[in-house]
């Protein structure tokens, strides 16, 4: 779906001395079918960004649209229909697998679940539970551990099938070969979907068709990866950061550019 954000304001605590302003004039245009991630350090708008997508919150002023039409012309359950989440928190009922996967869904076939667990690497995962599908998850799902309750929200994903993708720090939580392991099935989940990940770790989003740097509230810069690197602003700063927290992040990155980050 194509997606245009125009000039949105969002502020928190208006007019009190706490007050922040979370967004300050954010446009943005998303094609059909694009890979965008949201970097910034804390604070810098980008979680508030993606909640007004659906409408969690609500801005001061500007707008969303969706393929030509304002957000606030769709009916609340529709315009969340078109939309899936995978986040870093997890939520799992104490319940079984099979419930916890088709929450809020109807019809859901076997083959369909079938389906999205083997796209999540989830199906040996399941043939080793006691009772499969109907086993119960325990509380918080206590039986499963990180990258597993990650793979059961990006099933989830899976099932619901819409057209927009939202992942909030999905892999942040998760040590590098838990990230690995479920890299496969985000890119398998964003084929054909018009995909916003907000990012902690940059290894996540070598793939994105525009990357958007947030400071303050504000989009620094929009770009590929490659073309924010050259430019050496904001993007590039936090790459530098990056890279000394996580190196295997930058392994395939340009030489002139892996040079500058150990410098």
């Amino acid at each position: 779906m194509l997606i245009e954000i125009k000039d949105l304001y969002k502020i928190y605590n208006e007019g009190k001395e706490s007050e922040v302003r979370a967004l300050d004039g954010v446009t943005l245009h998303i094609d059909r079918g694009e890979f965008v991630a949201i970097v910034g350090q804390s604070g810098s708008g980008k979680t508030t960004l993606i909640n007004l997508l659906p409408r969690f919150l609500e801005p001061e002023s500007g707008r969303v649209m969706i393929d030509g039409r304002d957000i606030r012309d769709f009916r609340l359950g529709s315009l969340r229909s078109r939309i899936a989440f995978v986040t870093q928190d997890v939520v799992i009922f104490d319940d079984t697998l099979r419930n916890n996967l088709t929450y809020g869904l109807e019809n859901v076939t076997d083959e369909q679940i079938r389906e999205a667990l083997e796209a999540a690497s989830l199906t040996e995962m399941v043939a080793e539970l006691p009772d499969g599908l109907d086993t119960r998850t325990g509380d918080g799902g206590s039986l499963f551990s990180g990258g597993q309750k990650q793979r059961i929200s990006i099933a989830r994903a899976f099932l619901r099938n819409a057209p927009i993708l939202i992942m909030d720090e999905a892999t942040s939580a998760l040590d590098s070969e838990s990230e690995e392991k479920i890299k496969d099935a985000l890119i398998e989940l964003m084929k054909g979907r018009t995909t916003f990940m907000v990012a902690h770790r940059f290894s996540t989003i070598e793939h994105a068709t525009q990357i958007v740097a947030m400071a303050d509230g504000v989009v620094q810069e929009t770009g590929t990866r490659e073309e924010l690197l050259v430019k050496n602003g904001l993007f590039a700063e936090l790459s530098r950061l990056q890279a000394l927290e996580h190196p295997g992040d930058f392994s395939d990155a340009p030489a002139e550019t892996a040079t500058e980050v150990q410098a």
